[in-house]
């Protein structure tokens, strides 16, 4: 199962501390900062799985760093879990209105949160749960790495596998080849761009069986999406 990128964006240090922590815990890779204004550029610099965010942070309200997340296509469909003391209605309406997923309020069990980021990411990354990824006719099981489209087998390589994993997270969605080495490959790889390309035409030749349509889409001076209306 895949190390869960979580970005935890809460200036409260003992509370963030506690989060780092349990969260560490249960196998999560945990980046955090205090300040909104730097929550954004880390999200932008490796788009997490899921963003913990306090309502009232540094430099930036929790809100803002809400609306501004979900506006840039990169971090737009990022889950988010705002943290905050106020409990009042209106002020959780506001959130979710805003693009926030879940709302906690302060003060909450460490537990209860571990449960609510796991609802979350099954519900919207369900192959960080180890659950069954679908889409159009292809199936890929994170956990017992076999991916099948129709009813026959497809063999794959390590690396194809990861790149149709993510792409199966964000069907639809177009990537550029430098979105696509960060998430697949990591930030700190030292792959050239032109590689990408290389690993699309061999992820091609293995899932575009005999009498199925190619469902990878090549946008022009944009990059690749996973698109089944591009058979049509």
């Amino acid at each position: 199962m895949p190390q869960p990128d979580l970005l935890l964006i809460e200036d409260d240090e003992a509370i963030a501390e506690l989060i780092v922590w349990h969260f560490a815990r249960e196998g999560y890779s945990v980046r955090q900062t205090p300040d909104g204004e730097q929550g954004l550029i880390l999200a932008e610099e490796r788009v997490p799985d899921i963003v913990l965010l306090d309502w009232m942070i540094e430099s930036l309200p929790g809100i803002e760093v809400c609306r501004r997340l979900r506006r840039k296509p990169a971090t737009a469909n990022i889950p988010i879990i705002m943290l905050t003391a106020r409990g009042e209605e209106e002020d959780r309406i506001r959130g979710l209105e805003t693009g926030a997923d879940d709302y906690v309020t302060k003060p909450f069990s460490p537990r209860e949160l571990v449960a609510r980021v796991q609802a979350v990411l099954r519900r919207l990354r369900p192959a960080l749960a180890g659950e069954l990824l679908s889409y159009a006719d292809l199936k890929l099981d994170p956990v017992a790495h076999k991916v099948v489209r129709g009813e026959r087998i497809v063999n794959i390589g390590p690396t194809e596998f990861r790149l149709l994993r993510h792409f199966m997270e964000h069907p639809g969605r177009v990537f550029s080849r430098a979105q696509l080495l960060d998430s697949v490959w990591g930030q700190d790889s030292d792959i050239e761009l032109r590689t990408v390309d290389v690993h699309i035409r061999r992820l091609r030749k293995a899932i575009n069986l005999p009498g199925t349509a190619d469902i990878i889409r090549t946008v022009r001076s944009a990059g690749y999406a996973l698109d089944a209306s591009n058979s049509i």
